[in-house]
């Protein structure tokens, strides 16, 4: 059946490009643009022509990483209004959720400090939990999250 079409002298049909999946393009419109690969740029660029709610999207989360980028959060309230008035509710529900703590947002754009290491104890600390499946007590989990941080500090 695969060979029929080529021996009618058929034309044969150009194998199509799979559609990105959602992640591929969340990585896409996340990714610092100097980042990406050229097939990512022009694969992003012409979903972006096709879907203006998406090349909203990108729009707003480049505003966000030029934010994060040269810690100034003065264009904040403005961008969570830009947000509120996208006509796309998921955004407009993050600009609430964010306008109901927005100093704390201010604060994490504006300080260079961060809680990453909290939370990859903390990380660690439940995935030691998982591996032993509950069945471990305190002890046991101190001494391997100790071990665990010790392995850490040797091998970054």
């Amino acid at each position: 059946m695969a060979i029929a079409p080529l021996r009618r002298g058929l034309p044969i049909d150009t194998p199509r490009e799979r559609p990105p999946s959602p992640r591929e393009v969340a990585r896409w419109i996340t990714i610092t643009p100097s980042r990406r690969s050229l097939h990512a740029a022009e694969a992003l660029r012409r979903l972006l022509e096709h879907c203006p709610e998406l090349n909203r999207s990108h729009d707003l989360v480049r505003q966000f990483a030029a934010m994060l980028d040269t810690r100034d959060a003065t264009s904040l309230p403005d961008w969570l209004d830009q947000l509120a008035s996208s006509r796309l509710p998921a955004l407009a529900s993050f600009a609430k959720a964010i306008r109901e703590d927005q100093p704390a947002v201010e604060q994490g754009i504006t300080t260079p400090f961060n809680s990453g290491v909290n939370e990859g104890r903390i990380t660690d600390l439940k995935l030691q939990k998982r591996i032993m499946a509950g069945r471990a007590g305190v002890p046991l989990l101190r001494h391997r999250v100790i071990l665990m941080a010790l392995l850490r500090r040797r091998y970054p």
